[in-house]
């Protein structure tokens, strides 16, 4: 099966770029994990102006009801930039949790940025003090949940949370929840694994040694070619994924596995040799580099690790 966006598509994914690049995402990262959410908040009032937050919310609550497709595309761009903020809790799962609640037209304006926590395998919210709404979903229901400890975090710019339920729980279709959680977040590291292989690539065609661009090394070259294909091999099985969820396949979880499973190996790998390529500097804080690095870390491990979602696609064998 021969997987290729539609003009659409790629016009939406370039009006995404087009927005964020003319944002300090970068500033907006650093002052999130400093605790200021104002200069975050702004980049998601343009991505609600651009009808990210609307897509995976019903029509009846004002959203698009968009193709799986579509919240792939626009979540492969966010992680691409690094947006600060719960990104596949908010704009991928609380839209499905909150079926039937009138609270779910707030996700569509941005006025509401929700987070999400689903235990065992997400057993903390991310940046639930910055969250207006915080869902605990488990065994087939969802109720609203306050928020408890605050626990340390390899991204200081994803703060983690337990979070315990508050109110009655309703019913909620949390087995696809978890489905878009994991496949929002594979999108993600996808997106942070292509920005790292492209700022090595620009960074090795400028950096000298011995008298010539990095670039010009063979051994250079074939590590981040290794990155390209890496990436290259995990972007199709993204994409099948959401076509799988757009069909409601009987292989939705396998496929979403498959995917999240090679995109944490890809983007790993994305960041290693990134670091090696950008030597001394890549290890500095003060780099953009490092905001990635700590991304792709955190995003491996949430909605599932690597080993998890390896073993459910066993399991479906």
């Amino acid at each position: 099966m021969k997987f290729a966006l539609d003009s659409q598509q790629r016009d939406f994914a370039a009006s995404i770029d087009a927005a964020l690049g003319a944002a300090d995402v970068p500033g907006a990262v650093r002052a999130w994990a400093d605790g200021d959410s104002a200069p975050g908040r702004k980049i998601w009032t343009r991505l609600a102006d651009l009808g990210v937050t609307a897509l995976a919310v019903p029509e009846e609550y004002d959203g698009l009801e968009a193709d799986p497709v579509d919240i792939v595309v626009a979540c492969e761009r966010l992680g691409r930039w690094c947006v600060p903020g719960p990104v596949a809790e908010s704009i991928a799962v609380a839209p499905i949790l909150l079926a039937g609640d009138d609270r779910a037209a707030k996700l569509v304006s941005g006025e509401l940025i929700a987070t999400v926590a689903m235990p065992p395998t997400v057993p903390r919210a991310v940046d639930a003090d910055f969250a207006g709404l915080v869902l605990l979903a488990q065994d087939g229901a969802v109720s609203d949940a306050i928020v408890g400890e605050q626990h340390q975090s390899v991204d200081p710019a994803r703060r983690l949370f337990s979070v315990s339920a508050s109110g009655q729980s309703r019913t909620a279709d949390a087995a696809l929840a978890y489905e878009y959680g994991a496949l929002a977040t594979a999108a993600q590291l996808i997106g942070a694994g292509q920005a790292m292989l492209d700022s090595s690539v620009d960074y090795a065609k400028q950096r000298t040694q011995f008298g010539r661009v990095i670039g010009g090394y063979q051994a250079i070259k074939h590590s981040l070619a290794d990155v390209h294909i890496a990436l290259e091999l995990a972007r199709p099985l993204l994409y099948g994924a959401a076509v799988a969820l757009a069909e409601a396949s009987g292989e939705i979880a396998r496929d979403v596995s498959a995917a999240k499973a090679a995109a944490s190996d890809a983007a790993l790998l994305s960041g290693r040799t990134a670091l090696q390529t950008h030597g001394a500097i890549g290890y500095t804080a003060e780099h953009d580099l490092s905001q990635w690095l700590l991304r792709v870390q955190a995003l491996r491990g949430a909605w599932g690790t690597p080993a998890t979602h390896r073993r459910r696609v066993l399991e479906a064998l």
